[in-house]
């Protein structure tokens, strides 16, 4: 008998272990095979895991960790993936499936009331659905009528401005370039995406200090470091195959800091399952200092590190005076320390802020790599630029084994910008995306995800469509996200998998399936494939070897273009039949994308092609000086009342972004359950709580004119964690309701989930 709604995890079977002593092991290699036997079967495992990033096989649907590149001698292994890498294929590759009777037997108001866990588990979409106005279950709707009804919408309304196009990391190049030339020919630049959400401060910072928006080093650089800074950053779950990276840090003599709130078991041992160490041994050490900080304390950790690195005499000179700006004033602002002050925001003692910073004064090569510990932040940027700072000072920047690391979450989320999903591109791509297509794109800036979710809420927004990613879920204020969804005349959710962001619907809502990474797409009977970009600026190809989930499903590129046959009309000058052919995109994105000439012959390369990056290549800075700046960083100490605590969102290490595996975090020794809130023992008996006890958490946000508004999320379970003190933690998007709308990074305008002030209250 099917069970009640949300009685699919049973909360109260939550049971407490030991965290994890070490990431991946045998034990790793045993939860992919048996992840991917349950989805997938054995034969349909046997096929696909061989194949997922190799070079003549597709990209992981999961993170964007760069392969070995032949020309920088690294050498692919056979299994050239993580235990997380195989879920993510496993869940698109299942051989569940999602059929009319399944909507027909379940409303919509039904599924709403199931969790995301659940939903994810039902398995693929495999045709198109429809739910008009009045309906209470989705029905089938065939692909003509599908694009008609859309077009309509968009055409109903008084401005393309009304309308809002998201998209998610997950996409191609060659669907992201179709979108966005989709989304400016019907008239407006709101693009909201993904990296709004998770890599947008680091863009901003970087952009600012360097001139380019991302990260400036090679997977050799990173294993010739003699220093890895892994700040706010989880790799063991986030970006596994990273520990193979850090591994060989650790083998070539190098240190590691891992700079974090909590003691992650992937950045202090790491049992590679592909060599002896890791499979009989007791595999790798790898943090050399573990600075467990305060949440927001990061800023005041490199401010300090950089005034022992000045006061040291420690200063390139020679890059310095040749290759940067601002130096002197920076000096002047950054030369004391107040440790009071600076112990006191970090939660480090002085002694180890000094080891840190004579790590990085005595490193030759030192390369910085962070997440959304720092980006998600309110002081993100700041924070961003100070770490810049400090490799500034040292001359890091354009030298082998050291750089700039912003570690992305998704597969393809630096592609897709690449590509133009931004709702601010320049005026460069603009104009060469008009006089290749005769098209007059609009100049003003549109809306990024926080202003979008606004927009709705006001009525300036009535259609929005999604290609890929869960909208709902991913995005801060779960609440104002919901009403502000429900409130659009028009939502469509491009999409492999039913999720959270289906079942809030607008007044009509569309669900339109499309092909999977490990899925083949053939056009007049020959296979096509696609090209991505990972973390590193590497751009190559991805090719699907399964038959499709149905026969039903498209790929994003033929929705897009069928989308705009309908909306723009058959006399639009752009040629979107001739779109069928991968390779006519390519040629156009050669001619429209900066630094992308010949890509259609590049991308065939094994390895494909390597985007410039002018900081490294050559130690020029495409600043408005001409020349990396120094930037001065003021903390702003984060207040908390008496009685509260400062949380952080986080993934469990069974979930993918918003996409959850399982239930089993064990490497925090968390299973079965994922109402949690992980506190430090000393702080909850300081607060008269026990762990294990039944709380709500509610979080107090002080808006501008000084109010506080509080947001619940209810029946949470206590953990008592090794977490820093005053610290909490708790997974999203469970705990996304917590997180303000209107609680941004300053300048980047990305949702501050890494420092939410909430107490606790006995359910």
């Amino acid at each position: 008998m099917r069970k009640a709604p949300q009685q699919d995890i049973d909360e109260n079977d939550l049971r407490i272990e030991a965290p994890g002593k070490a990431a991946a092991g045998i034990k790793g290699v045993a939860v992919s095979l048996q992840r991917s036997f349950e989805q997938m079967g054995v034969t349909r495992t046997a096929r696909l895991l061989p194949l997922l990033n190799q070079r003549s096989g597709f990209d992981c649907p999961g993170c964007a960790w760069p392969d070995p590149r032949a020309e920088e001698g690294g050498n692919r292994k056979l299994a050239e993936f993580c235990e997380n890498g195989a879920k993510a294929v496993a869940e698109e590759a299942t051989t569940r499936r999602i059929t009319r009777e399944f909507f027909a037997e379940n409303s919509v108001a039904e599924l709403a009331e199931r969790t995301d866990h659940w939903l994810g588990q039902q398995g693929r979409l495999t045709e198109p659905m429809v739910l008009r106005e009045g309906d209470t279950h989705y029905r089938p709707i065939d692909w003509t009528e599908a694009f008609r009804v859309i077009a309509e919408g968009l055409r109903g309304l008084e401005s393309p401005d009304q309308a809002a196009f998201y998209t998610s990391g997950r996409t191609s190049n060659e669907a992201a370039f179709a979108y966005q030339l989709l989304v400016r020919a019907f008239g407006t630049n709101n693009l909201p995406d993904c990296s709004n959400m998770c890599h947008e401060s680091s863009g901003t910072a970087l952009t600012e200090t360097i001139g380019v928006g991302k990260g400036s080093v090679s997977l050799a650089d990173l294993e010739n470091a003699d220093l890895v800074l892994v700040i706010g950053q989880n790799p063991g779950t986030n970006h596994p195959r990273m520990l193979g990276s850090l591994e060989e840090v650790k083998q070539r003599g190098g240190k590691i800091v891992a700079i974090n709130p909590l003691p992650e078991t992937g950045l202090m041992r790491f049992k590679n399952p592909q060599n002896f160490r890791g499979v009989a041994g007791d595999g790798t050490a790898l943090a050399d200092e573990f600075a467990q900080i305060r949440i927001g304390g990061d800023l005041a950790l490199f401010k300090a590190i950089n005034a022992l690195a000045l006061k040291a005499g420690a200063v390139d000179s020679e890059f310095v005076d040749a290759h940067t700006h601002g130096f002197a004033e920076f000096a002047a602002e950054s030369g004391n320390i107040d440790w009071e002050a600076t112990v006191e925001a970090t939660g480090l003692d002085r002694e180890q802020i000094e080891r840190i910073a004579e790590l990085v004064v005595s490193s030759e090569r030192t390369v910085a790599c962070w997440a959304m510990g720092l980006t998600q932040q309110k002081q993100g940027v700041d924070t961003i630029r100070e770490v810049v700072n400090t490799l500034l000072l040292r001359g890091m920047i354009g030298k082998p084994g050291a750089g700039v690391c912003p570690v992305r979450g998704h597969s393809n989320v630096q592609g897709d910008r690449t590509m133009g999903i931004w709702e601010q591109m320049p005026e460069e791509f603009l104009s060469a995306l008009d006089a290749e297509f005769g098209i007059s794109s609009p100049r003003e800036h549109g809306l990024d995800t926080v202003d979008t979710i606004r927009a709705m809420t006001e009525g300036r927004v009535r259609a929005f469509i999604g290609m890929g990613g869960n909208f709902v879920s991913a995005t801060p204020d779960t609440e104002a996200t919901t009403a502000a969804l429900r409130s659009c005349e028009l939502t469509v959710q491009i999409s492999t998998k039913l999720n959270r962001s289906h079942v809030v619907p607008g007044r009509t809502a569309l669900i339109l399936p499309t092909l999977g990474r490990t899925e083949r797409d053939r056009h007049d009977g020959e296979d096509r494939f696609v090209t991505v970009e990972d973390s590193m600026s590497v751009v190559h190809r991805s090719r699907g070897r399964l038959a499709p989930a149905s026969g039903e499903l498209l790929s994003e590129v033929m929705i897009v273009s069928r989308l705009a046959r309908e909306l723009l009309g058959a006399e639009h000058p752009v040629d979107w039949e001739s779109f069928a052919d991968y390779d006519v995109i390519r040629e156009h994105i050669a001619r429209v994308v900066p630094d992308c000439a010949d890509y259609n012959r590049r991308v065939r390369e094994p390895d494909g092609f390597v985007l410039p990056h002018p900081p490294r290549d050559t130690r020029t800075f495409p600043t408005a000086t001409g020349k990396a700046n120094f930037t001065i960083n003021t903390p702003e100490p984060i207040r908390v009342p008496p009685g509260r605590l400062l949380l952080q969102t986080m993934r469990s290490h069974d979930q993918y972004n918003t996409t959850i595996y399982g239930l089993s975090d064990r490497y925090r020794g968390i299973e079965n359950a994922r109402r949690v809130v992980l506190v430090n023992e000393t702080d909850l008996a300081a607060l008269g709580f026990e762990s294990g006890e039944l709380v709500d958490v509610v979080s107090e946000w002080t808006a501008a004119d000084g109010s506080v508004e509080e947001r619940r999320a209810d029946a949470f379970r206590l953990v008592g964690y090794p977490t820093a003190p005053g610290c909490a933690a708790a997974y999203y998007p469970e705990a996304n309701p917590l997180v303000a709308l209107d609680a941004v990074a300053d300048r980047s305008n990305t949702p501050v989930s890494k420092a939410v002030v909430i107490r606790l209250q006995r359910a």
